[in-house]
C-alpha cells in the first residue's frame, strides 16, 4: 500500500514538472525507424552482436556507441537539445517501469509504417523488428501506466511534443531492395500516407495538440541507392548527379503526405500539424555541400572503396575515410550527425517546416 502512494505521488510530481526552460514542451514522444531510434533495435537484439554496437558507430558525439545508427546524435536529439530537454531515451529498456518524465523514443531500425501482412498480397515477403501500429500500442501502454486517468492523458499529451516519423522509408526500401518492379510501389503510396495519418488522427484523438510529421529523404542521392541502380544513361541522373526517378518518387510521397497533413489540419483545428521537409533540408547540402563543410554529399563515411564507398559495409573492420563532420552520408544509407544537424536547424528555425518548431509553442 505504501509503495504504490509513493508510486502515485512521483507520477503526480512529474506529470507537474517544470517544462524546458524555452517555456514549449515538458516531453517529447517520437515515432519511426533508424532515422531516429535511439537503442530500441539494439536492445530487441539482446546479447546478439550487430554492427551498430561497436565503434565507430557513435564516435563523433558519445564517444561509444549507443544504439543510434549514426556516427553521434540524430535528429530527435536535436529536437530535444534546442527545446531545452535531456536526450529522449529508448522506450523498450524501461518498457514496464519507465515513468519517463521527459519523454520516450518508440522508433526502431527497419521499422515501416504498414505490417508485413499488407505486403503478403503483393507476394513480398517483410521482416521488421516493428512497425508504426506496433510502436502506437507500445506508447498506449505505457500511457496507460503512467497516466491512467483520461483528464490526465489529454493533459500529458497536451503538454508534449509528438515526432511521427520519419516513417514510410523502410516500406519502400524493402521493396526497391528485393528487385520488385520498382513502378509498382507507386501503389504502396496511399497505404502508407492513410496509416500515418491514420494514427496522427488517433494521437490528436488521445490529446495530441502538437505533432511533426516529416517527409521523406532524397532517396535518389543515397549512396546505397547510387550503387544498386547505377545506370550508364546520364538522363538517369539530375544536375546533383542523384538518381532523378527515385527522387521524383520521394516526391510523389511527399507530396501525399502533405495532402494527408492538410486534411488532418482541417480536420482538427485545435492541433498543430507540422510537416517538416525533410527532403528539402537535405536538398540544401546535396545541392551546396560546401556551405556547411561537406566535401561530397553522395559518399559514405564509413565503408569500402568503390565511387560510393559502399562495397563494403560499416563495421569494426570498415574504413572511415575522414571526419564525419565533412560527410553527409554515415554509412551509406543513414546520415551523419552533421547532416541530421542541418535537417533539425531548418525544421527548428525554418525554412523546413510550415511552421518552425521553435515559433510552435
Amino acid at each position: 500500500m505504501g509503495s504504490s502512494i509513493v508510486l502515485l505521488v512521483t507520477v503526480v510530481l512529474l506529470l507537474n514538472s517544470a517544462v524546458g526552460l524555452c517555456g514549449c514542451y515538458k516531453r517529447i514522444f517520437s515515432f519511426g525507424d533508424s532515422i531516429i531510434d535511439t537503442g530500441n533495435f539494439a536492445h530487441i537484439t539482446g546479447n546478439d552482436p550487430s554492427a551498430i554496437k561497436e565503434l565507430p558507430y557513435g564516435m563523433t558525439y558519445f564517444n561509444h556507441p549507443t544504439g543510434r545508427i549514426s556516427d553521434g546524435r540524430v535528429i530527435v536529439d536535436f529536437y530535444a537539445q534546442a527545446l531545452q530537454l535531456p536526450l529522449i531515451p529508448p522506450n523498450l529498456p524501461e518498457q514496464d517501469s519507465g515513468l519517463f518524465p521527459t519523454g520516450a523514443n518508440f522508433a526502431v531500425f527497419g521499422s515501416t509504417a504498414l505490417p508485413s501482412s499488407y505486403y503478403r498480397r503483393w507476394n513480398h515477403s517483410v521482416s521488421t523488428p516493428s512497425h508504426l501500429g506496433e510502436q502506437i500500442d507500445w506508447f498506449k501502454g505505457m500511457l496507460q501506466r503512467i497516466a491512467p486517468g483520461d483528464g490526465d492523458k489529454r493533459q500529458l499529451l497536451g503538454e508534449s511534443l509528438i515526432v511521427l516519423g520519419e516513417i514510410g522509408g523502410n516500406d519502400y526500401n524493402f521493396w526497391f531492395g528485393a528487385r520488385k518492379p520498382r513502378e509498382q510501389a507507386y501503389q504502396f503510396i496511399p497505404d502508407v500516407v492513410a496509416c500515418i495519418g491514420s494514427f496522427a488522427q488517433d494521437l490528436i484523438g488521445l490529446g495530441a495538440k502538437t505533432i511533426v510529421i516529416p517527409n521523406n529523404f532524397p532517396i535518389g542521392c543515397v549512396p546505397s541507392y547510387l550503387t544498386g541502380y547505377q545506370s550508364d544513361n546520364p538522363e538517369d541522373y539530375d544536375e546533383n548527379w542523384c538518381l532523378r526517378w527515385y527522387n521524383d518518387f520521394s516526391a510523389r510521397h511527399n507530396q501525399a503526405l502533405l495532402d494527408e497533413v492538410h486534411r488532418l489540419t482541417a480536420r482538427n483545428p485545435g492541433a498543430k500539424l507540422i510537416y517538416a521537409d525533410y527532403y528539402g533540408a537535405a536538398m540544401e547540402f546535396v545541392k551546396s555541400p560546401g556551405r556547411f563543410g561537406i566535401v561530397d554529399p553522395l559518399v559514405a563515411c564509413c565503408g569500402g572503396g568503390g565511387r560510393y564507398h559502399t562495397d563494403k559495409g560499416c563495421d569494426k573492420m570498415a574504413r572511415v575515410w575522414g571526419s564525419p563532420g565533412s560527410f553527409a552520408s554515415w554509412d551509406g544509407m543513414h546520415m551523419t550527425e552533421k547532416a541530421y544537424q542541418v535537417i533539425s536547424q531548418g525544421v527548428l528555425d525554418g525554412p523546413f517546416a510550415d511552421l518552425p518548431l521553435l515559433r510552435s509553442c
